[in-house]
């Protein structure tokens, strides 16, 4: 129970040589000379679910009307993602405004509930509805990436086990050979799972994401799964026609936790575990093959996946900030998160901190794969540090580039305001503002640092 409390607090803020073009001073980018490559992926980023609509057969419109079975009273009330921002219907509009805006990709997920609403039956209206949305990007210049998983899934899935069972990930396997077969001789880039560690423990140890479980043995399970899934995926596709030719990747979100006080014992403990957990041990695995947790009580599920230092073409990295992490013995929860006065609280609960940003970049080279930047970006109601928040960052990436990184893209988190999980519709990541009872679509002021960053850094007019 006292490990729910740390983690109820920490994981509930989650959710060739080329030719180089200079962007030389320009104000918005804070007087810094930055360097881009001509072929960098500009881009920004959904999920099916929070912008799609109508998503109503998977375990995530199931849990938003049920019946709570925990206390929320720290998140928003549960509210159903209902119509989203009818991105089904509305991806020609949308597919204009990423035009507008100038970017050169996009990265979607697909829904595996539309697709396979029953098993092995596969929905063709659902197939020719993607294929429909991938033909009309490129037809606009821009490059479709992929998600398989990004935390949905079908209910005939959850009502298996989902990824508790080894057994099951078989059912994600097919899936993924479905999608890659239809779409893969025109998409060169893919996503397998997203966000493993946040899948994991918000569904299986804090249980504010279903399926609702409170269980660290179980969400140490998962998460082993969800790795063993990924490689699973990466050699199956890589065996199929196009599989040779296609990047295929692993995202990791990289959160840095930090004692609010250095000298407390309890503060430096609970930031051990929660690195550990959350990233190191992902880290660990995907460069040595061993999935090692480094407690006792948890040993049981450590071993070998093999090839899993081999099983991705690029890494793709999310990230938005770090927290600090302080101890308090009688006030509940335990663990409280700690913000730094002198940086800029976001309004989900973190802090703007760009430097962060480079170090995550830094800990995921570790790996000697290319890094996509698949996820950055910042919940801003009234737009008052977008801009800021996208200058600054996007500054700490160039720096990386200039200091021999591979960095292949940055796609931007998100394209519109949507369905942030369990924060509903309160928490406002979008480049475009959307106005959810007329579906009208605005850019942001502040979004047009983006705007100008991206024409600078690819040339486009």
């Amino acid at each position: 129970m006292y490990l729910s409390f740390i983690f109820i607090i920490i994981t509930s803020v989650f959710w060739g040589q080329n030719n180089i073009n200079h962007i030389t001073n320009p104000d918005y980018l804070n007087k810094y000379s930055f360097i881009f490559p001509s072929d960098f992926l500009w881009g920004t980023a959904t999920a099916a679910h929070q912008v799609e609509g109508n998503c109503n057969n998977n375990n995530w419109s199931n849990w938003e009307t049920s019946i709570p079975s925990h206390d929320y009273s720290f998140l928003h009330s549960k509210q159903p993602a209902g119509s989203a921002c009818e991105h089904w219907t509305r991806y020609p509009e949308d597919i204009k405004l990423m035009k507008e805006l100038g970017v050169n990709a996009y990265r979607f997920s697909v829904e595996w509930s539309k697709i396979e609403p029953q098993p092995g039956e596969f929905n063709q209206n659902a197939l020719t509805h993607y294929s429909t949305v991938i033909d009309s990007l490129i037809s606009k210049g821009i490059t479709p990436m992929i998600t398989l998983h990004h935390f949905t899934n079908p209910i005939w899935f959850e009502e298996l086990g989902a990824f508790e069972r080894e057994e099951n990930i078989q059912y994600f396997v097919r899936f993924s050979q479905k999608i890659f077969e239809e779409y893969s001789d025109r998409v060169i880039y893919w996503c397998t799972i997203n966000e493993p560690a946040v899948y994991t423990v918000q569904g299986y140890f804090t249980g504010i994401f279903p399926p609702e479980k409170q269980n660290i043995r179980l969400a140490a399970k998962v998460l082993k799964n969800l790795i063993r899934a990924h490689v699973d995926v990466y050699f199956s596709l890589k065996k199929l026609p196009n599989g040779e030719k296609s990047q295929i990747g692993f995202v990791k979100n990289i959160n840095q936790f930090k004692p609010w006080r250095k000298w407390h014992p309890v503060d430096q403990m609970v930031v051990w575990f929660s690195n550990h957990f959350y990233n190191d041990a992902i880290l660990h695995c995907l460069m040595t093959d061993e999935y090692t947790l480094k407690v006792p009580f948890l040993s049981g599920e450590n071993g070998i996946i093999p090839n899993a230092s081999q099983s991705f073409d690029f890494i793709g990295l999310n990230y938005y900030s770090h927290n600090f992490l302080k101890f308090q013995l009688l006030r509940t929860p335990h663990i409280d998160v700690a913000f730094p006065k002198k940086e800029i609280k976001t309004d989900m609960p973190y802090t703007m901190y760009a430097q962060g940003f480079y170090d995550a970049i830094e800990s995921v080279s570790k790996l000697k794969k290319p890094i996509i930047i698949t996820e950055n970006g910042v919940a801003d109601k009234y737009d008052n540090f977008r801009s800021k928040w996208i200058s600054d960052y996007i500054k700490q990436m160039a720096i990386a580039l200039e200091n021999g990184i591979d960095i292949r893209g940055y796609f931007y988190w998100s394209l519109l305001d949507n369905y942030e999980w369990v924060e509903s519709y309160h928490m406002k990541f979008g480049l475009y503002e959307v106005d959810f009872k007329t579906q009208q679509r605005k850019l942001r002021e502040g979004s047009k640092t983006y705007q100008k960053i991206i024409k600078s850094g690819i040339g486009n007019n």
